[in-house]
Formats: structure tokens, C-alpha cells, sequence
């Protein structure tokens, strides 16, 4: 009987000694990864590089064009004139390639730069491409359409002489 006490024993201890290993094993499978959560990189804030002068921007878009070859640069104040804008930049391209060229680059820059999200129109035709940056608007132009069109000749004269009363009262 006592040998049959011993088998027992263990085998019993055999099993207690098995079922730990198992579960260890089986606890190092199953572990999970705990993943970390990434620390952010607070970005500095860029709003004070964006935030210029309408007057400052209009130099930075001159100085941008004219690096870009741009000809004939003209800057039109349209303060007191018209809302949609404070400034209208006119400037020439040497073909229509050049103009979209242009265009492109600007608004390129002046995402990168001054994180302005201008709107263009304009670039598939390439005779005269508009972009819009809200306190400034930019029309570039081959020289025949230039021409054509005279925006200096419409936007540059003085408003306030003008009477815009249709009727007047009697």
C-alpha cells in the first residue's frame, strides 16, 4: 500500500508540478503588449509669423514674383475702393507656361512660408491666373492679355471723384 501511496503522490505531484509550467508557458504567449501612448510635440505656434499687415504681405508677394521672373510688378492700394481685397498685385508673365509657373510657386510659398491657403484659378489656360489670399489678390498675365484687360487703367484711377448716384433727386 505504501508503494501505491508513493505512485500516487506522485504522480499527483507531477501533475501540480506540470499544470504550473504549463500556465507560466501559456502566460508568456499570451501576454500582451502593452503599447505606450506616443508623446506629442507641441508645435510652437506660428500664428505671430502669420498674422502681418496686408502691406507686408503685398512686399512678400512682390518680392516673390519678381524672384520668380515676373515682369512689369504693379501694386494697386484698393483701400476705399472695393472690400474684397486691400491690395491688388498685377504682375507679367513671358508665357503661359511661365504665368501657371508662377502662380503655382506663389501659392506654394505662401503656404510654406506664411501658411496662407490661397486659392487659384487660372493655371490650366495660363494666360491669366488669379490667386486669392484673402488681403491681397495677385492676377499674373501674359503680356497680350495684360493689355487686353487694363486692370491698371480700371482699379488705378481715384474713386472718390466719381459720382455713383444714378438719379439723382431733384
Amino acid at each position: 500500500m505504501k508503494a501505491k501511496k508513493t505512485a500516487i503522490k506522485k504522480s499527483s505531484a507531477k501533475k501540480t508540478r506540470k499544470a504550473p509550467a504549463k500556465k507560466a508557458v501559456a502566460a508568456r504567449t499570451v501576454k500582451k503588449t502593452v503599447k505606450k501612448p506616443a508623446t506629442k510635440t507641441v508645435k510652437k505656434s506660428v500664428k505671430s509669423a502669420a498674422v502681418k499687415k496686408p502691406a507686408d504681405l503685398q512686399d512678400f508677394i512682390s518680392a516673390a514674383l519678381d524672384a520668380e521672373k515676373g515682369q512689369n510688378i504693379v501694386c494697386i492700394p484698393l483701400k476705399g475702393k472695393t472690400s474684397i481685397a486691400d491690395y491688388m498685385v498685377i504682375a507679367t508673365g513671358t508665357s503661359s507656361r511661365h504665368v501657371a509657373s508662377m502662380a503655382r510657386n506663389l501659392r506654394e510659398k505662401l503656404n510654406h512660408d506664411r501658411q496662407i491657403k490661397a486659392r487659384v484659378e487660372g493655371l490650366e489656360s495660363g494666360d491669366w491666373a488669379i490667386i486669392d489670399t484673402g488681403d491681397v489678390m495677385v492676377h499674373i498675365f501674359r503680356a497680350e492679355v495684360r493689355a487686353f484687360y487694363d486692370l491698371e487703367k480700371l482699379w488705378g484711377g481715384d474713386f472718390s471723384t466719381v459720382n455713383y448716384t444714378r438719379y439723382q433727386s431733384v
